[in-house]
Formats: structure tokens, sequence, C-alpha cells
């Protein structure tokens, strides 16, 4: 069941000459609400400034527009926080000296959690089993006499500065965003009386801002409100499931026809998935994936569904290019075929990678994660199988089936996923999925490439593994320069804060090479002080000898 929602809104000028309030109600298609949500924001002009009411409107006008066009797989505090700054900007640009200011709460309602976002004095209240909770903070200086002066507001000072909120939601509960026209007017006691009172959402709304002005409010008075009917799914991938009620297409055999795909042959096949070499209208060859008719396992039909939304987010030269027919009508996505062999094959029948290659593949595969990284997508199952080198050169980056975003993706509780060799420890002790663990993973895959072992040794499945210290890859390869074995080393760090904290830090010492600053590694005595150590040895080598003429006498 998807997320269901009753909202209302309500807006009065009162005695004022014109309403500076702005109020925004955004409910995008299903599968477009799973990823982004459903968005409800009020802004409040500031009328000793230039134009409020336009500042107010044009911010909510721009969230509403730039929110859905943030890259899904985005957070949503993250995509919020880039939009406000940029309408910050852009508010300040445009006063021509005069500020351009306004207060603004967001709210955004996606699956089974909230996201608040708030700046100024508007108010967001939560009312749940006859309790109402203020969750935002008035920011206003408290001295006396400065009680409705700004300290915080869209427009005000150059760098921005949003409080964030976010919590579970409850069946039933209901979300209050509203100006300081209304609270400042009547007061939590009697907004709560309202709410218990009023059971209907619009009934509700137009009876807080009617009481606002009978309150004697000499301010705009805005008022909206959204209850939660009913609690979408956890994740995307349920969300996915239930748009697309596909079959599965069963066992596919050579020649056989499916949705105007001609099969070739079964190229490979798993307890999880099936893949075939299919061949299009014109005779091009692709791959077409799938699950087995028998396969029972837990989520497997979301996980497929969730690799193909993946997919088609991080398009470019490193990933393989999906297509983009709709007319299908079994459960399955078709990827391009490529000429060429993973590295794994490579690694099994020619050994470790010349320092030349390695160096490409290194670079190349640093990007692809980068990319991912940037769309905050977690891969989780770097490692030579899944990096295929084309006879064109390039790298691609396979398999996006344990591929995880927060907030979109969710994990059993002790379910550790992918190839334990290039799990990272941290992900042994039930920590989330993070960046830093896709670029462990990347370590361990160019220290195989580079050296044909593993640095803390080949970790079995359901084995508990133990990390020490990695073996320096200069024991296998002794042609590698020492700023290499460095990074090397420092990528499959046990401790994450001392791996690299993103692709792009790594890419750039690769880059630089030998020019790069290494850490002072401990020197020997007898480099650090020559001239007392060979004194402490003559002087020995003496008193040996005196020793030794004593004893013959």
């Amino acid at each position: 069941m998807s997320l269901q929602l009753s909202f209302a809104q309500a807006t009065a000028t009162g005695p004022r000459a014109e309403n500076q309030d702005a109020l925004r109600l955004v409910t995008p298609a299903p599968e477009l609400a799973a990823s982004k949500g459903y968005l409800f924001a009020l802004a409040d002009g500031v009328s000793q400034c230039a134009d409020g009411g336009l500042a107010a409107r044009a911010s909510l006008q721009a969230l509403a527009l730039d929110y859905y066009a943030t890259p899904a797989t985005w957070g949503v505090p993250q995509a919020l926080d880039r939009l406000l700054s940029a309408q910050n900007r852009w508010l300040r640009a445009q006063g021509n000296g005069q500020p351009l200011l306004t207060t603004l709460s967001a709210l955004v309602l996606r699956g089974r959690r909230y996201t608040l976002a708030h700046v100024g004095d508007c108010r967001a209240y939560r009312w749940h089993e006859g309790r109402l909770q203020c969750l935002s903070e008035d920011h206003v200086w408290d001295q006396p006499g400065m009680q409705h002066v700004l300290k915080r507001a869209l427009g005000l000072d150059q760098h921005l500065l949003v409080d964030y909120r976010e919590g579970e939601l409850q069946p039933g509960e209901r979300y209050l965003l509203v100006s300081d026209g209304v609270w400042a007017s009547l007061g939590d006691r009697h907004i709560q009386s309202i709410l218990r009172e009023q059971t209907d959402p619009q009934a509700a709304v137009d009876t807080l801002v009617a009481s606002a002005h009978h309150n004697g409010s000499q301010d705009n008075a805005s008022a909206l409100l959204v209850q939660v009917e009913q609690l979408g799914p956890a994740n995307l991938g349920d969300t996915l499931a239930q748009l697309s009620q596909w079959p599965l297409p069963g066992p596919l055999r050579e020649g056989q026809l499916i949705d105007g795909w001609h099969v070739d042959n079964l190229l490979a096949h798993s307890r999880q998935s099936l893949l075939y070499r299919v061949r299009d209208p014109q005779g091009q060859p692709w791959l077409l994936k799938t699950l087995p008719a028998s396969c029972e396992e837990p989520g497997a039909i979301q996980r497929l569904l969730l690799e193909e939304w993946f997919l088609r987010r991080v398009t470019g030269r490193h990933f393989p290019e999906l297509h983009a027919g709709s007319q299908r009508q079994h459960l399955y996505y078709v990827m391009r075929e490529y000429s060429g062999h993973n590295l794994a094959d490579i690694l099994a029948e020619h050994g470790p990678l010349p320092l030349p290659q390695w160096l490409e593949m290194a670079r190349q595969l640093l990007h692809a994660v980068g990319v991912l990284h940037r769309r905050n997508l977690v891969h989780r199952d770097i490692k030579p199988d899944n990096l295929h080198l084309g006879q064109d050169g390039q790298l691609r980056l396979l398999d996006f089936g344990l591929a995880y975003c927060p907030g979109l993706s969710e994990d059993l509780p002790f379910d550790v996923p992918g190839t334990p060799s290039f799990i990272a420890p941290e992900a042994f002790e039930g920590q989330a999925p993070s960046p830093r663990q896709d670029l462990y993973a990347v370590g361990v895959t160019l220290y195989q490439l580079l050296t044909g072992h593993f640095p803390y040794g080949e970790i079995e499945p359901f084995q508990r593994p133990r990390f020490g210290q990695p073996v320096n890859p200069g024991r296998y390869r002794p042609d590698l320069p020492e700023w290499l074995q460095h990074n090397l080393l420092k990528a499959v760090a046990v401790v994450p804060a001392q791996r690299f904290e993103t692709a792009e830090q790594w890419l750039l010492l690769l880059e630089r090479g030998e020019r790069q600053d290494l850490p002072d590694r401990p020197r020997p005595l007898l480099e650090r002080e020559p001239l007392k150590v060979w004194r402490t040895l003559a002087l020995l080598s003496l008193l040996l000898n005196l020793v030794l003429l004593i004893w013959r006498l």
C-alpha cells in the first residue's frame, strides 16, 4: 500500500493591505512520490524588506519546481539544502541593495518518514493522540523588545543555516505548518483545542486562520495541515513492485520471441538471476536479466526492479547502457552487451596486471565510484568479477543487485551482503553502508589485480574474520613505488577514518604519483643517529677486547 495523505490549506490577509504569506502543496506521480516524497511548504515574507511577498512566492515556486528535478537518489535534506542555499543567493542578488527576506518551513513526507526544513519564525507542529508537539525553533532574538526580530531568514545572511529534523510517521497523526500570524495570537493551547475539535482538515485550517484574526492578529494568517491516513512501503523496492505488476517470463528457449526480443541463448544462471543473450529487431546484441521462476528468495523481485531503477540514474561511460524501450510485459530489464572480458578472467588467465595497465584501470574505477557516490549510491559488490574491460578500453562497473541508497533501500538486520573478502571490517560489525566501505572494496580489488593476493588473506563465506595488519603489496611486487604501496595500504585500513574520504581524493593522489607527500616512516637507529651507533659499537668492541685480554692473563 502506498502512503495516503489528506491535507488542506487556508490563508487570509487580515488587516494588512497585502498577503505576503505563500503556501505550496505538491503531490507528484506515484513513482516520483516514492523516491522524492510529497512536499508541503509555507513561507512568510518579511514586510520590512523591499518585497516580502515576492520573496515568499518565488522561494516556494523554486522549491516546488527544483526539488523534483534533483537526482532521485539524493537524500531529502541534501536536496533541500542545495536548493535553499541557491534560493538564498538569488534573494540576496535580487534586492538591489534592499534585502528580499522570507521565512520558510518545508515538510517532505516519504514512505514512513518525514523531513522538516525550517528557517525563521513560522512554526511546524506534530499532533498525535491528543498531544501537540512543536517541531521547529523560532529564529528570533530573545532580548526584551526584540522577540519579533529575525536572526535567521532566507536572504538575510550570505551563508544560510537551515534546521533539519527527521522522524518516523505514525498512522492518524497530523502535521501543521502555520505563520506567526496564527501561533503568536492563538498560543499552543488554543491550537491544540482546535485540532482536537475539528477532525476535518479543511475545517481545522479555516478555524485556525479565522480564530487568529478574531483574537486580534494584525498579520497575515496562514495554515497548512497534513494528516497521515496510511503509511507507505519501507523502501523504494516495495513501491516499484506494487507499481510494476509484471509476471516472470519463465524459462526462455533459443529462438523464442518475448516482447519483440529474439532469444539467442542462456549465458549465466544462479538461484537469484538468469542472464540471456537476446537481439533486437535490428539484430543488435543485448543482455536480458530476469529471475528464475522457482526463485522464492524474499525481496528478489524488489531488488531486480531497484537494480534497474539505480542503473537508469547513473548513466555514463562507466556503466552499462539500459534499453529505453517500454513495450515489455514481463519482469526483466535489458542492457547492452559489450565485447571484452571481466577483470577476474583477465587476472586468472594472465596473472597480475602490468603497472601501466593497472594505473589506467584504477583511474577509471575511481571515476566510476565517484559518480556513484555523488549520486548518493553505494555499490557494495565491487570486485574484479563485476568490472568489465571492453575491447574499446573502457572499464564498466556491473551488477547493481546489492546497491544501496540511504532512505530508499532497506537491509534486513544483521545482513552483510557482498563477497566476504571485499567487505569492509566495520560492515561485519553491523555498521550501515557508506562510501568508505565501497572505497575499501576498491582497495582490495586493486590490491588483488596488482598482486594476485588479498591484503588480509581470502575470507570464506560465514567466516568471522579478524583483521590485523595488511600485507604490504611490495612483498609480492618489489617493483611497486613506495607511494603506491602507501596508497593501497591506506585504502584497506581497518579503521574507516584512516582510509580515503572520497574517490576523488584517491584519484588526485594517483595523478600526482611520486610527487605526493608521504608520511614519515620510522627510520632505523643507524639511519637516524649513525655517529652514536658507531661510537657505541666501538666502545663495546674495546670493552670486549679488554675482557678477553684480562681473561688470557
